[in-house]
């Protein structure tokens, strides 16, 4: 009996890790989907800009050319999905053990 309660508290304990780890991928993903959704209406406007398009380095602004920053943003956006997808990926694993593991701790406490 003592023996099930330590596996049990092992689980618990997992159960809670895997949980933080699970807040802590999902806190990630979204500040990429944010960061994502900027440099998606960043891609937006420079692509209806006519004149000069400058690019905000720190605290300044440089004037760039607009073929160059298109792409540096077109960049920036494939490495932010490729991310966000790695993030997911990473999300549904632990959901997926998180799940197992309450079955396990609910199968053992009945």
């Amino acid at each position: 009996m003592e023996k099930i309660n330590e596996n049990i508290a092992k689980k618990i304990q997992e159960l809670q890790i895997i949980e933080q780890t699970l807040q802590g991928l999902m806190m990630q993903r979204q500040t990429f989907q944010l960061e994502l959704n900027e440099t998606l209406s960043a891609i937006e406007e420079l692509a209806n800009a006519k004149d000069d398009v400058y690019k905000i380095v720190g605290q300044i602004m440089i004037k760039s050319k607009k073929d160059s920053l298109d792409k540096e943003m077109k960049d920036k956006k494939n490495l932010l999905e490729l991310r966000v997808k790695n993030l997911e990926k990473q999300e549904d694993s632990f959901k997926k053990r998180l799940e197992k593991l309450r079955e396990e701790v609910m199968k053992e406490i009945k």
